[in-house]
C-alpha cells in the first residue's frame, strides 16, 4: 500500500490537526530534500516497524519528507517548484502584483499570465493521474486553461481602463471589489478546468486496505469540487484582507507622510495572509477523502461489499 495513502487513510485528522501538519509540510526546506533521503524515508515507512511506531522522531521526519514530496496517487516525486512548500513563495508576490492597478498592457497581462501558468501546472501535477491519458492531452488542456484564465483575470483591469473612475462608487467597485471577486472565482474555475479529465474519466477509489476497487467519475467530481472550493477561499481571502487594510491605512497619518509605504504594507499583508491561508486551504478537506459506496457507479457498487471507499483529493 502506498505509504502516503496509508498515512492519510489511517490518520483521520480533524481540521486543526490537518492545519498543524500542513504548517510543517510547507516548510521551505522540503524543497531541497535529496532524492536519496526521500527514497530512504519511503523505504523506512514501508517496513512493519513504521506502522505502529508513530511517536518515533525518525518515523515522524520520514513521514514529513514523504508527504511533502510524493504524489500519493502516482507515487511519483513532485518536481521541487510544484511541491506544496513552493506554493506560497511562487504565488504570494504574483497575487500582489496581479491586484495592483495596471499602467500598461505588459503590467496588466504578465502578472495574470504568470499566476495562472503556475497554478495550472501546480493543479495538474498535484492532482490525480491514474486515469488513461496522453501527455499531449495534458499539455493542450493546460495551455487552454492558462489562456482562458488569463483572459478572465484581466477583465477587471480592462474595465478600469474603459470606464471613468470619477465616481467614487464606480471607482470602489472596479478597483476594490471586482478584482477580489475575479481572482477568487477564476482560481476556483482554474482548478475545475485544469483537472477536468478526472470527473470525465474517473479516479481510483480504494478500500481501507488500499486495494483499488475501480475508477469513479463521481469521486473525481467530488475531489475536484473540494479542491476548487479550497482554492477559492484561499485566494479570495488573500486578496480581500490586504485591500481592506489598505483602505484604512490610507486614512492614517503615516500614509499621508509616506504615501509610497502603501506598497510595502500591501505586499507584507498579502504574504502574511497567504502564509496563514495556504495551510487552511490545503487542510480544509482531508487529503484522502471518503465517499459512500452507495453514491458511486453501479459497476463499483457491485464489485465490493465495503460501505465506504477512499479517493485521493489532490492538493
Amino acid at each position: 500500500m502506498e505509504p502516503n495513502v496509508r498515512f492519510w487513510t489511517a490518520e483521520r485528522q480533524s481540521f486543526v490537526q490537518r492545519f498543524l501538519l500542513w504548517t510543517e509540510l510547507l516548510d521551505p526546506t522540503n524543497l531541497v530534500i535529496s532524492i536519496e533521503k526521500i527514497e530512504k524515508s519511503r523505504q523506512l515507512l514501508s517496513t512493519e516497524a513504521a506502522r505502529g511506531n508513530v511517536e518515533d522522531k525518525k518515523i515522524q521526519e520520514a513521514w514529513k519528507k514523504s508527504l511533502s514530496t510524493v504524489n500519493p496517487d502516482s507515487s511519483k516525486l513532485i518536481p521541487a517548484p510544484f511541491r506544496p512548500a513552493a506554493f506560497l513563495p511562487f504565488t504570494g508576490p504574483v497575487v500582489f502584483f496581479s491586484m495592483m492597478p495596471s499602467k500598461g498592457i505588459k503590467s496588466m497581462i504578465l502578472p495574470q499570465l504568470s499566476f495562472y501558468t503556475y497554478t495550472t501546472a501546480f493543479n495538474i501535477i498535484n492532482g490525480n493521474s491514474s486515469y488513461h491519458h496522453h501527455p499531449r492531452e495534458s499539455l493542450l488542456l493546460g495551455a487552454g486553461v492558462i489562456a482562458s484564465s488569463t483572459f478572465f483575470g484581466i477583465i477587471p483591469h480592462l474595465a478600469q481602463m474603459k470606464y471613468s473612475l470619477d465616481n467614487y462608487l464606480v471607482r470602489f467597485l472596479l478597483r476594490r471589489v471586482l478584482p477580489v471577486l475575479f481572482i477568487a472565482q477564476v482560481s476556483g474555475m482554474n482548478v475545475l478546468a485544469s483537472r477536468s479529465l478526472e470527473p470525465t474519466r474517473g479516479i481510483k477509489v480504494m478500500d481501507k486496505e488500499g486495494k483499488v476497487i475501480g475508477h469513479s467519475r463521481r469521486a473525481g467530481q467530488k475531489a475536484v469540487k473540494e479542491t476548487a472550493i479550497s482554492r477559492t477561499v484561499l485566494f479570495g481571502t488573500s486578496a480581500c484582507v490586504p485591500e481592506v487594510l489598505a483602505y484604512f491605512f490610507k486614512r492614517t497619518q503615516c500614509f499621508l507622510q509616506h504615501p509610497r509605504s502603501l506598497w510595502a504594507v500591501k505586499l507584507s499583508c498579502t504574504i502574511l495572509v497567504m502564509g496563514l491561508m495556504v495551510p487552511v486551504s490545503f487542510g480544509m478537506f482531508p487529503q484522502i477523502g471518503q465517499i459512500q459506496c452507495s453514491k458511486l457507479e453501479e459497476e463499483i457498487r457491485s464489485s465490493t461489499e465495503e460501505t465506504e471507499l477512499f479517493y485521493n483529493r489532490g492538493v
